[in-house]
């Protein structure tokens, strides 16, 4: 955990040490934890056996010592605190000292859980990709297959998101989309997984939406997933979503050497601990 200096990711850490899902390496200034910590009580004396504390001033410091303690093999998952994405972001990038291995993809996941939708959905990417090559759709949907499966989902229903069911050359990433089809009747992503599109948000989570356009698809209306065309889709309907829908929100970026919780220092202490929950268990062997 690199500066864990704001209340919403101090709940997040009193909550995961006190359910026993993780241990804590707390990396950062050990002067801010007292008043970060304040409405958590003691935890981290009680919990004292299960947090270790690394006194680090600079955040720049300490987002290179928390990637250097992945490296080494000392913890499992790396999560944001009150630090600048670009400081950490930085660090874990570093071509020498980093976690991104060469050739690898960093790419955003998201995973939500929405009161008016009977299971949970994953979508990517709303924060990292712009706009997405053809292999970098491949990778993101690998991420979210061996996401889906170590949530309990065996067969997931992958739907590639657009405007309209249409293909156009107007719209390049629907013309992935074919090839990205193919590709799964080949079996590049493995057995036991539905990709389909291009499918609109609506037809792709609601039975009656598909109907009614007289679209004969196997996602129609069971989506665990959605690829969007550009980070300005996926980013809009993360958002949209968590605010007019009441949707439970979690995330973290995939393809680094291990989960990474990178969380708006605004987002909420719930959406702080979802995302390091599901870091915790996309990180069990």
């Amino acid at each position: 955990m690199v500066c864990a200096h704001d209340a919403h990711t101090a709940f997040a850490v009193s909550r995961a040490l006190n359910e026993g899902i993780a241990d804590f390496i707390l990396v950062g200034d050990t002067t801010l934890l007292p008043k970060a910590f304040e409405a958590e009580g003691d935890v981290l004396q009680r919990q004292s056996a299960h947090v270790e504390l690394r006194h680090v001033v600079s955040a720049d410091d300490a987002a290179r010592e928390a990637v250097r303690l992945v490296r080494e093999g000392k913890a499992d998952v790396l999560m944001k605190g009150l630090i600048n994405t670009d400081n950490l972001l930085r660090a874990i990038l570093d071509k020498t000292h980093g976690l991104l291995p060469a050739g690898a993809v960093l790419t955003h996941l998201a995973m939500m859980q929405i009161p008016t939708y009977d299971k949970l959905l994953f979508f990517s990417d709303a924060a990292v990709i712009p706009y997405p090559t053809l292999q970098q759709r491949v990778e993101m949907i690998r991420y979210a297959i061996k996401a889906c499966r170590q949530f309990g989902i065996n067969e997931p229903r992958i739907a590639l998101i657009h405007c309209t069911e249409k293909v156009s050359p107007k719209f390049p990433h629907s013309l992935d989309y074919i090839r990205l089809k193919e590709m799964a009747s080949e079996g590049h992503f493995g057995q036991s997984v539905i990709i389909d599109g291009p499918l609109d948000v609506r037809t792709s989570c609601e039975c009656d939406s598909a109907t009614i356009k007289g679209i004969d698809s196997p996602i129609a209306g069971q989506a665990d997933v959605l690829i969007f065309p550009n980070i300005e889709s996926g980013n809009v309907f993360y958002k949209a979503v968590s605010l007019f829908a009441n949707a439970e929100m979690a995330g973290l970026l995939q393809g680094a050497l291990c989960p990474v919780v990178m969380t708006s220092r605004s987002d909420s202490s719930q959406s702080k601990y979802n995302s390091l929950a599901m870091a915790c268990l996309l990180s069990s062997k």
